[in-house]
């Protein structure tokens, strides 16, 4: 369709009143545009008031491009929409929240590290694109989001990290009125994403926002969106804001993108994202999912006579003796350094003595159980022989068999290697948190926490334990002091996703001889999958410390590489993609 160009921001139509519901959008005039479809990029949304023909309407939605996510929005009757083609179909299990943008007042709070402005460039289009694809939305092509700087009609604002440029939140609106003259006056929003390792809170709010004053300063008189019935705190936040529930309903495609919401729950939900990640896979390769215990993310694929069970990255292809390798920490160091790889002075703490002697030695160490996994019971830069005991009490909570290793300067750098070639490499970073001048360490910590938490389907939280007092402590501050605003704080020294940690990818950059050390170490522990940890001066120099091997690494979050792809490759390659793999 043709965009309009924008209207008299003067312009105000009637007001409409919404006590506890709100009614639907009314038929637009007769000489009002009709049929009337505005391409977002991931999809379309197919605006149903401006249908006079249900059946016509459900036709449309029926034209939906492969790989596309078509939406129809304010149709009359959508339980006669559906009945035109109930097997393509479906009600969307989402509300509609509206905003009267009469009664909106501004906020007085103004984000201070990162700014709300349009987007305007191609990197800055690559980076919300990036954003997309890390939540599982379908991204806009960039070259559709620059067209977008001459259009009335559909809007893009990014939220804008002030020391670096980083894009930290994408979210797009819609002018009704631009779009078909709405008697009503409306606007929406839509695709709203936000950087799951973000470090400042209020992004989503700042964006959600920026798109009501945008449009509110144009004249218009509402902002509807559309956001999934169980994603409670999204709700929470629009609530808070002032958008109340509308009894308006949106219908979609029964497409492989929409299937989790039109066929019900199904077994391989209760799984966790890293055995999900590696079932969508396979179910997508027509290969067999069967659930053998969610709980413990143990399932089985099969695919004609061939059926292999796996514990999420972890396989019937991994034997028991290379599965004890990695499992003990001392155990893998001695085979890494027989085989010529670079890693860490270590010792087994066997008496305090000598612990405290290895201590004087180094100056600085790491305290770590020989067995254990996602962090638990690691302290990182000990310094001081008291804390080494504390550590040491803390690690035998986890083994009884604790390892006391040089600290090795560097970033932290995760190697997937997976049928002896590296598939991925991720820097993973600590957490810290960024003052405000209003909350204490312990709240920010606990905000942080709960970003966390919800980016990574719970899998990744930061405990406030003894060692993350520790870390804060060094950092010159108490979990209950005010950090002063723009001050960043480190609050845990190890970047294990599950302690908080953030994951950045890094493959593009990885230095040639860090992939040879990587594919050397899961040859020297014979494991055909596998997530080597090695602490690096940079990923795209040689020198590096391997300092473990990890049987069960986790394939998610390393978006854009295809782990989960070559894991199935793997267990079953005829399935694969030959194109892909040259």
């Amino acid at each position: 369709m043709k965009h309009k160009p924008s209207i008299d921001p003067r312009h105000h139509p009637e007001r409409i009143d919404i006590p506890d519901r709100v009614e639907a959008a009314s038929a637009a005039p007769d000489d009002a545009p009709a049929n009337v479809v505005v391409d977002c990029g991931w999809g379309r949304v197919l605006f149903g008031q401006t249908f006079a023909d249900t059946q016509m309407l459900a036709a449309e939605m029926q034209n939906e491009d492969p790989g596309r996510r078509d939406i129809a929005l304010y149709a009359a009757d959508p339980h006669v929409l559906l009945s035109y083609a109930p097997q393509e179909l479906f009600l969307d299990p989402s509300h509609t929240f509206r905003l009267q943008l009469d009664d909106y007042a501004a906020s007085d709070w103004q984000p201070e590290r990162f700014e709300v402005v349009s987007l305007a460039t191609r990197a800055q289009a690559e980076a919300a694109a990036w954003l997309y694809m890390k939540w599982e939305m379908i991204p806009p092509g960039v070259d559709f989001v620059g067209r977008m700087h001459e259009s009335d009609v559909v809007h893009y604002w990014i939220a804008r990290d002030k020391a670096d440029g980083a894009v930290l939140g994408v979210v797009q609106g819609l002018d009704h009125v631009a779009a078909f003259d709405d008697p009503q006056g409306g606007s929406s929003l839509w695709a709203l994403a936000v950087d799951p390792q973000a470090p400042y809170p209020g992004i989503g709010e700042a964006l959600v926002r920026c798109v009501a004053e945008a449009f509110k300063a144009r004249g218009r008189a509402f902002l509807d969106l559309s956001v999934m019935h169980n994603n409670v705190k999204a709700i929470a936040l629009y609530e808070k804001l002032g958008f109340k529930r509308l009894p308006v309903f949106s219908i979609k495609n029964r497409n492989a993108f929409n299937e989790t919401l039109f066929l019900g729950p199904q077994p391989e939900e209760e799984l966790g994202p890293y055995a999900t990640i590696i079932t969508d896979e396979a179910r997508r390769r027509g290969i067999g999912v069967e659930v053998l215990d969610a709980e413990a993310d143990y399932f089985a694929l099969t695919l004609g006579g061939r059926r292999i069970v796996c514990r999420q990255a972890l396989t019937e292809l991994t034997t028991a003796v290379a599965m004890s390798r990695c499992d003990d920490k001392e155990v893998t160091r001695r085979l890494l350094e027989r085989a010529g790889l670079r890693v860490p002075q270590q010792m087994r703490v066997d008496d305090m003595d000598a612990a405290k002697a290895f201590l004087s030695r180094l100056g600085r160490v790491v305290v770590k159980p020989a067995r254990g996994e996602q962090g638990a019971g690691i302290a990182v830069d000990v310094r001081d022989e008291q804390t080494v005991e504390h550590a040491i009490v803390d690690a035998r909570h986890i083994c009884a068999t604790v390892l006391l290793e040089e600290f090795v300067e560097g970033e932290d750098l995760r190697i997937i290697v997976i049928g002896y070639e590296v598939v991925a490499a991720a820097v993973r970073r600590p957490p810290s948190v960024v003052g405000t001048g209003r909350h204490t360490v312990r709240q920010l910590i606990q905000a942080l926490s709960r970003r966390r938490r919800a980016a990574t389907s719970g899998e990744s939280t930061i405990p406030l334990d003894g060692e993350t007092e520790r870390c804060v402590r060094l950092g010159g501050y108490g979990l209950d002091d005010v950090l002063p605003a723009g001050t960043a704080l480190l609050v845990r020294k190890t970047a294990n996703l599950h302690t908080g940690g953030t994951i950045h990818d890094v493959t593009p950059e990885l230095h040639p001889a860090l992939a040879e050390a990587a594919i050397a170490a899961a040859r020297a522990i014979d494991i055909p999958v596998t997530g080597i940890d090695l602490l690096v001066p940079s990923v795209s120099g040689p020198e590096y410390a391997i300092i473990e091997a990890n049987e069960r690494p986790g394939l998610a979050n390393h978006e854009p590489q295809p782990t989960a792809e070559r894991f199935v490759d793997l267990l079953f390659p005829q399935t694969a993609n030959r194109e892909s793999l040259t």
